[in-house]
């Protein structure tokens, strides 16, 4: 069970004769089917045909995780110059072709991968297809629109985090978590290597890890995967496999002691962050406690009558908002995340204490049969309603993909999280949150001044 955060939906494709699909014959699961063709790119279809419309997604299994000490944030700067023309389009060119054949696209880079999307008629997926395998390859590093794109990064940071308090303290928590492992380091990248960088730079990370046999291709939609299979070898097929060399993750060492930072910033309320290490999935069939974590942060906050809500927020009233966190599907190390805003007349300690204390009543008494059931059915309900999306569909597969797991094994998941029992929540509650694995950020809000903080006048920016 993926728990990313599925983007929108909606889309559309078309095709051609079929041909031979490389070394590894395809394979099929019920709708859904996959090939791998000799350059080494993945290739999975997911076939819907409820309306003629597609989505068509490449997933790069590079992040800002790939990154090194000094050149922070280039997986997402690199994202932003994949706009910016190839040997045959101009700049800006892409994102016209696919507004004039009616869709809309769109990409985002993470700490695992970079993603690129476009939701199109099913008659645009060839064009498509076209357009996005030539920049696999091909694209154009002009230094003017380095120069441009690179102010655009920049502002953006400000934006999305320096102007931003709540973001900008779950910055400084990841920082303060992480001693040496790279989520320690931003996404988007830290300002002072974002004014250092170069569009040589850019370049080097593109040849580095844009090749067909780093990267996965997804469409799910009116499609017949035949077809689709042909498509991908007419146009991702004339590419080379390239030898991509990853840097070792670095092994964070063990934390012995709880770690703390306060953030100043403009803002009308406090906000507080606390995170302690926790297991991460790797083996879906063996592990257990990430399954029981899940449930664990399901239960506290995952629907309208969950833990948190209920009793900090309309309750007890000592919070305005509350919540709780953990991927367990993710390249590298996780965290478990407890967080809120106190409510007016009420402190972040008073806010700290009923946090732990909530967590406590699950390590002294556990949870009901009644919780584990609604969360339960709710999975099986999410998985579901996604189905009315073909976004979250593609988001799904190629989330799994990405982060090293199969799209088959999501199913698997689903059933071995609906297994999961009280005892083991309540395991889980006592084993991972201790204070020598505690890392607690907070927002240490300052005056507001309405001119000078763009957060409160600055639009929303868009790739």
């Amino acid at each position: 069970m993926k728990l990313l955060n599925i983007l929108l939906a909606s889309a559309l494709i078309a095709v051609s004769p079929a041909p031979t699909w490389g070394n590894t014959p395809p394979t099929t699961d019920a709708a859904t089917f996959e090939t791998r063709l000799a350059n080494g790119l993945k290739v999975i279809v997911k076939e819907d045909h409820r309306a003629p419309t597609a989505v068509h997604m490449v997933w790069y299994k590079n992040g800002s995780i790939d990154e090194r000490d000094g050149l922070t944030g280039v997986a997402h700067v690199l994202e932003h110059l994949m706009f910016k023309g190839t040997r045959t389009t101009k700049p800006g060119e892409f994102n016209k072709r696919v507004a004039e054949a009616g869709g809309r696209d769109n990409a985002f880079t993470s700490s695992d991968y970079t993603a690129y999307f476009q939701i199109i008629p099913k008659r645009a997926l060839p064009e498509m297809m076209r357009l996005e395998a030539d920049r696999m390859r091909n694209l154009v590093f002009d230094p003017k629109e380095f120069a441009a794109e690179i102010k655009v990064v920049m502002e953006e940071r400000r934006w999305r985090t320096e102007d931003n308090p709540e973001a900008k303290t779950y910055e400084a928590m990841e920082a303060t978590a992480f001693m040496v492992h790279p989520y320690r380091r931003p996404v988007i990248g830290w300002m002072d290597d974002l004014q250092a960088m170069r569009w040589q730079d850019a370049r080097d990370w593109y040849r580095q890890w844009y090749a067909p046999n780093n990267a996965t291709v997804v469409i799910v939609g009116d499609v017949k995967h035949e077809q689709v299979f042909a498509l991908a070898e007419k146009y991702y097929g004339v590419h080379k496999p390239m030898a991509t060399q990853r840097t070792r993750i670095l092994n964070e060492p063990p934390q012995v002691g709880t770690r703390r930072v306060t953030v100043k910033a403009p803002a009308k309320l406090p906000y507080l962050l606390m995170s302690w290490k926790v297991p991460t999935l790797r083996e879906p069939e063996k592990d257990r406690e990430p399954y029981a974590l899940q449930m664990l942060a399901a239960v506290l906050d995952g629907h309208a009558a969950a833990r948190l809500g209920r009793e900090l927020v309309r309750e007890a009233r000592v919070a305005q908002s509350a919540g709780a966190g953990y991927d367990a599907t993710v390249r590298g190390d996780s965290l478990f995340t407890l967080s809120g805003q106190p409510a007016e007349g009420r402190s972040v300690t008073e806010l700290e204490a009923a946090l732990r204390e909530a967590l406590g009543r699950i390590q002294t008494k556990g949870i009901s049969e009644e919780e584990l059931a609604r969360v339960k059915v709710q999975a099986v309900a999410a998985q579901t309603y996604k189905r009315d999306s073909l976004m979250a569909q593609a988001m799904e597969i190629g989330g799994m993909e990405a982060v090293g797991f199969s799209w088959r094994d999501d199913q698997r998941m689903l059933e071995i999280f609906k297994s999961v029992t009280a005892a083991e929540v309540q395991a889980v509650a006592n084993k991972y949150f201790g204070d020598d694995t505690l890392t607690v950020a907070t927002l240490d809000p300052q005056p507001i001044d309405s001119q000078a903080n763009p957060l409160l006048r600055r639009p929303a920016l868009k790739h």
